[in-house]
């Protein structure tokens, strides 16, 4: 047993990203020594630069043995695991003890408990915590339980987390492919494809507790947070306290977390997760997991009640006594966490990926922090968790921090890779989130009217097209002292219209620029008439003037796309030219039987062979990024006439994989197979 802090002396950080970034900070204040560790993809990381030491991680940071030995030839102490990777794994926690490292986290036992959800049911059961009827393998069967439970139900892996591999059956004729699935995701993620099947209740609230415990026998609670905007069960935006939590409520969870957390010997930060039916105010909710770690979320709960989580982390794992008791903790102010992800919102929230081409971030201040890994030229690619950094607003009430995160979002600006950030934005305006009336089915109640706030959909704005296309206009002609005044462009009488093509989400639209001596220049969006115009460069933004308004845009090129953006919006578009990849109209192919990877990832499982004839809507194949998968159906009905996906390989995000080519009457289609081994 360690006598303090002072015993720990380094601490190696077994995370990447964002949290990996965080707990560096903790030991920078408190004079500690950090080491990172990181795979060859990360080698140029911002953790790895801000660390005081680092060490490579030839097999990645799932490595147990690497890992072990990474602290022990840097001369670590300790080891903590941040969230995800192995922060969950009994077999590292034990590894830790076997070799004298302090693991800052709970004993290996409590994370074998809280890690088999089944059997941590059944524990909190016994101590009196409410639970979610349902049934679970290997001694139930899961149609039986489910028929027994009633339909919907809801899917998930024994051992996981994060809403991966969770899946609502609403019929009995979907269970057996929703098991299927299930289990893939389960094995691959968590290397354990146990499932158990719970009542599904519809459109609750979800909120969880953060527990504190030491190893003197104290536990403590340090109230809710509210993480119950989510899309694919997975959360966006969380806050504390709960808008919908009363005191006497807020008692009642708490204790039943404290309850949960002693039931296995809990010591360190821990949350204990509750769903709370939506249509019964003051219900104390039902224990659906105890994630054994800290949480994504932990900054609301920082700046509310002014502590520090990962401190209380390595003060507990030295031994030391918790510094405050349950009658010290005050919650002041409210403060609301948006998570930004690499994502598209408007294809389903699948994963994107790319280079970070420019950033800008709020700097952190009283009422705001960003937790973020990211840089410039960052690559986000699909090995990783696609969540880049959290932007986190403190204010004294509610509408002050919901004001706050949502000037934050506007600061915030990620160029070369598509983000969520829009999209917060719209869901932070919507009426019924403004006003605290919360679910975990808002988002998709509310999808289509938000990705329409978002501009998710659709061409961006004619001004946005205007933009791009007076940027690509002025570095063509740049060079000249007068960028409008190049020779080329002219014709008898008055310059000649320059026509750009600009794709962005859809058909091309074509944006007609003129350079006007002395007067700038003049810019057409399709059939619109001309606007006066101007842009200027400054510090790599471009102030784009038309008819007189002036706006800055972060401005970035990619080949032939430009990225813009402004107010936490982000827009690419690329220049339009016959013979693209993935153009098919020279090969007389309908544009909507082309079939892309959604998200860049892997290709699991195909489903069709070339020649076979499908039905719209009919699976093709699957494709996987970040442990989650997703099945690509065929656009239209026809024949496989083309077909380059293979299983296990890597594929970038809109790659064309196939192509249904409805046949000729009479006739047999040309079948191609492409795309080699």
């Amino acid at each position: 047993m360690l006598s303090g802090l002072s015993g720990i002396g380094t601490v190696l950080v077994a995370n990447r990203g964002e949290i990996a970034l965080r707990v560096i900070r903790t030991l920078r204040r408190l004079g500690l020594r950090s080491v990172a560790v990181h795979s060859d993809a990360d080698a140029g990381a911002r953790h790895v630069r801000e660390a005081d030491a680092a060490v490579r991680l030839a097999a990645g940071y799932l490595d147990i043995e690497g890992v072990v030995a990474a602290a022990k030839a840097s001369g670590a102490r300790a080891v903590h695991p941040g969230y995800g990777f192995l922060a969950e794994n009994t077999a590292f926690a034990r590894r830790c003890a076997e070799e004298g490292l302090v693991f800052v986290g709970p004993p290996p036992e409590a994370i074998e408990a809280m890690g088999d959800k089944i059997r941590a049911k059944a524990t909190v059961e016994a101590a009196g915590v409410p639970v979610v009827p349902g049934g679970a393998e290997p001694g139930d069967d899961l149609a039986e339980a489910a028929a027994r439970i009633g339909f919907p139900v809801l899917i998930k892996p024994s051992a996981g987390g994060g809403g991966k591999g969770m899946l609502v059956v609403r019929s009995a004729g979907e269970l057996a492919d929703a098991v299927a699935s299930a289990r893939r995701t389960a094995a691959a993620a968590f290397g354990d494809a146990t499932l158990l099947v719970e009542r599904y209740v519809s459109d609750p609230r979800h909120i969880e507790i953060q527990v504190l415990a030491d190893t003197h026998g104290n536990v403590i609670h340090l109230g809710e947070r509210e993480c119950s905007l989510q899309r694919r069960h997975q959360k966006i935006v969380e806050e504390a306290p709960s808008p919908l939590i009363d005191e006497e409520t807020r008692r009642r969870m708490g204790a039943a977390a404290v309850s949960a957390a002693r039931s296995v010997g809990y010591v360190g930060a821990g949350t204990v997760e509750f769903i709370v039916p939506g249509d019964q105010p003051g219900h104390p909710g039902y224990f659906i997991e105890m994630n054994t770690r800290l949480q994504v979320e932990h900054p609301v709960t920082e700046m509310v009640t002014g502590l520090d989580l990962v401190e209380l982390q390595l003060r507990v794992a030295a031994g030391e006594p918790l510094p405050l008791t349950q009658q010290d903790v005050r919650m002041r102010g409210h403060a609301v966490e948006a998570r930004v992800y690499a994502e598209d919102p408007a294809r389903d929230f699948l994963p994107t990926g790319g280079r970070v081409l420019a950033l800008a971030e709020p700097e952190d201040t009283a009422g705001v922090r960003v937790d973020s890994g990211l840089f410039p030229g960052a690559v986000v690619g699909s090995d990783y968790d696609p969540m880049l950094a959290k932007v986190i607003a403190w204010g004294q009430d509610r509408a002050a921090a919901l004001r706050g995160l949502d000037t934050a979002l506007r600061r915030t600006t990620v160029l070369g890779v598509t983000t969520n950030i829009a999209f917060l934005r719209a869901l932070l305006a919507d009426a019924d989130v403004a006003a605290g009336r919360l679910g975990t089915g808002l988002i998709d109640q509310r999808l289509d009217a938000l990705l329409t706030a978002a501009h998710a959909t659709g061409a961006p704005p004619d001004e946005v097209l205007a933009a791009a296309a007076l940027v690509l206009h002025d570095e063509l002609s740049a060079g000249g002292e007068d960028p409008w005044g190049v020779p080329d462009g002219w014709r008898i009488g008055e310059p000649a219209w320059t026509t750009w093509p600009l794709a962005a989400r859809g058909e091309p639209v074509a944006v007609r620029v003129r350079g006007l001596p002395a007067r700038g220049a003049e810019v057409a969006v399709g059939d619109g008439p001309p606007s006066e115009a101007r842009v200027a460069r400054e510090n790599g933004d471009a102030l784009v003037t038309l008819d007189g308004v002036t706006t800055r845009y972060a401005c970035a090129r990619d080949g032939h796309t430009v990225w813009l953006g402004r107010d936490g919006r982000a827009w690419a578009l690329t220049r339009h030219l016959p013979g693209d990849p993935g153009d098919r109209a020279g090969a007389g192919l309908a544009g909507d039987g082309v079939v892309r990877s959604p998200m860049p990832g892997t290709v699991l499982l195909v489903k069709v062979v070339p020649g076979e004839a499908v039905t719209e809507g009919q699976p093709l194949l699957i494709v996987e990024a970040m442990k989650m998968e997703h099945t690509v159906t065929a656009p239209a009905g026809g024949v496989v006439a083309e077909l380059s996906a293979r299983a296990g390989r890597p594929v970038d995000m809109d790659e064309v994989l196939a192509v249904i080519r409805a046949p000729d009457a009479g006739t047999s289609p040309e079948v191609t197979e492409t795309g080699g081994s």
